[in-house]
């Protein structure tokens, strides 16, 4: 037996994880709500017991030690499963009370969270939802437990994570109804001389489709780049620009937009991811079914089965 672990618990092992994925420990203590002096007992008291400095100064801020980072990687499963062991299974939607904290991007607020959220009102009345814009770190922010659910076409890989396939789509093109490319089949050679939009969420993303043409040797240079979709249907209006959107996003823009196939089919999975800390709870349980079924009824699609299959 250490003596020295025996003060050690899963609080200490919870605010070892979240000083490492934020590299500071006033920005823990804030996260964590506590004062920055429990942040520095509860490190000191972690280094004692592993008999390692965890984390050194380097510059203006800290960096981890060989042997934080093995320490790290066995905490951060360790607290989701005891904190999803902890959660009762059990859940009645009417009476439940608690937070669902979802990361996503405009074409998941526009195609499948209206209906998601009048069916979660009603269902379950108590329970708050808060979304947050995922713009390409909703991996981060599903580690760092800033959300419970991250959906979106996003490859989230690791074996305290869970993936489950919402909806299949596709991109597809949008013009002003009078674009010249609007009178019939687009071929890739006039696709590629086109003027563009790009939406590349401030810069944090790259559409699946460039890639795609990348690879056959074609390289869009865009007329005009936005940060989200948000104000897509007011600037194509009249304009010779072109637009390469998913599927169901189109769907949602205002009437008398032109809406062609892609001169290359070009897939898009929108896929839903958790954690181990939440993949036990009632209450996340049935919001994730809430979810799938409300996307496969967006989509006219079936879904995929409710097995996670992910881990």
């Amino acid at each position: 037996m250490n003596p020295v672990l025996d003060p050690i618990d899963i609080s200490a092992f919870r605010t070892l994880v979240v000083v490492y994925d934020l590299g500071s420990f006033s920005a823990a203590a804030h996260r964590l709500e506590v004062n920055q002096s429990t942040i520095s007992y509860t490190v000191e008291r972690l280094r004692k017991a592993f008999q390692d400095p965890l984390f050194v100064r380097q510059g203006n801020g800290i960096a981890a030690t060989e042997r934080c980072d093995g320490l790290v990687q066995w905490a951060r499963g360790m607290v989701e499963e005891i904190e999803g062991l902890a959660t009762p299974a059990e859940f009645d939607p009417v009476a439940a009370a608690g937070t669902v904290t979802i990361s996503c991007n405009h074409h998941e607020r526009q195609t499948v969270m209206p209906e998601f959220v009048t069916r979660l009102r009603a269902a379950a009345p108590k329970v708050k939802l808060a979304l947050i814009e995922a713009a390409g770190h909703g991996d981060t922010q599903l580690r760092q437990n800033m959300c419970d659910i991250v959906i979106g076409p996003v490859g989230i890989v690791g074996e305290n994570h869970y993936r489950r396939r919402l909806l299949a789509d596709e991109y597809v093109c949008v013009m002003d109804a009078a674009h010249p490319l609007a009178r019939g089949r687009i071929s890739l050679s006039a696709y590629s001389k086109a003027e563009h939009i790009f939406v590349t969420y401030s810069g944090e993303w790259r559409p699946l489709y460039i890639e795609v043409l990348k690879a056959k040797g074609i390289a869009l240079q865009p007329a005009v780049t936005l940060p989200t979709h948000d104000c897509l249907e007011r600037i194509i209006p009249g304009s010779t620009l072109v637009a390469s959107v998913p599927r169901q996003l189109a769907r949602t823009f205002r009437r008398g937009l032109h809406v062609a196939p892609l001169p290359l089919r070009v897939p898009i999975s929108i896929d839903m991811y958790w954690s181990a800390r939440t993949a036990r709870s009632g209450l996340h349980k049935w919001v994730r079914n809430l979810l799938a079924e409300t996307a496969k009824a967006s989509s006219g699609r079936p879904s995929s089965t409710d097995d996670p299959g992910g881990k």
